[in-house]
């Protein structure tokens, strides 16, 4: 039997020893990360934060009141009756100015109004790129649902909007439940369908929404709408 000195086989221990510790190391190291994950994508995932409402600074909340003033101009009426302190509609001759067929909203405008008029300004969140109108929306479950009771349904949806020979075309992007993108049979099958062009052709919304519109456009932070007459 062949004899090991004694300085060696003590080297071999430490050796070893360290080993353990760096296996436990990783371990211990693993263990935190899986944790840290876990906790942001259920708080991320589950129970997403919500929205910030968007607040328009003075010379906004002005431009947006002037916008909203020409396409309904009983608000200005309105916001006179309310300055002076009596109740009741002005008398108003009616009219259809063009300049009330074309509608211009920013991204921040169109948030601004979800935070001001609806109960959705913590819930839903619409973002504008070109050709792009896309959406989010956490929604609170019912906590008697199975499984799913008491967590929040995260939804994020994008909608293609552009014109393109003398019509409009939307065409929905798809939809992805907490980040998860849905299959298109869970859809309906409706993902990259133009739904114009596939509904217009029974009378019902699409074709009235179709008929109506003389062009729309969304670019960066911007949506565009020309209305027929």
């Amino acid at each position: 039997m062949e004899n090991i000195p004694a300085g060696e086989e003590k080297g071999q221990g430490q050796k070893k020893g360290l080993s353990g510790l760096k296996l436990l190391s990783l371990v211990i190291l693993i263990a935190i990360c899986t944790s840290i994950l876990t906790v942001w994508i259920t708080t991320f995932y589950l129970f997403p934060r919500p929205f910030k409402p968007v607040e328009l600074n003075n010379s906004e909340s002005r431009t947006l009141a002037e916008k909203l003033e020409r396409l309904d101009p009983s608000r200005r009426s309105e916001n006179v009756t309310a300055s002076k302190g009596s109740e009741g509609l002005q008398p108003e001759k009616y009219s259809e100015e063009p300049a009330r067929r074309h509608v211009t909203f920013t991204e921040r405008e169109l948030n601004a109004l979800l935070a001001k008029n609806t109960d959705l300004a913590e819930k839903l969140a619409i973002d504008l790129s070109d050709n792009l109108a896309s959406a989010k929306l956490i929604l609170p479950l019912d906590p008697d649902l199975p499984f799913l009771g008491g967590k929040t349904l995260k939804l994020n949806a994008g909608l293609e909007l552009r014109y393109e020979n003398a019509k409009p075309v939307v065409m929905l992007r798809g939809i992805s439940l907490w980040g998860v993108p849905l299959p298109n049979s869970w859809i309906g099958g409706l993902k990259n369908v133009d739904l114009v062009k596939e509904f217009s052709a029974e009378n019902g919304f699409w074709k009235a929404f179709a008929d109506g519109i003389e062009y729309i456009r969304v670019e960066d932070g911007r949506l565009t709408v020309q209305l027929k007459e």
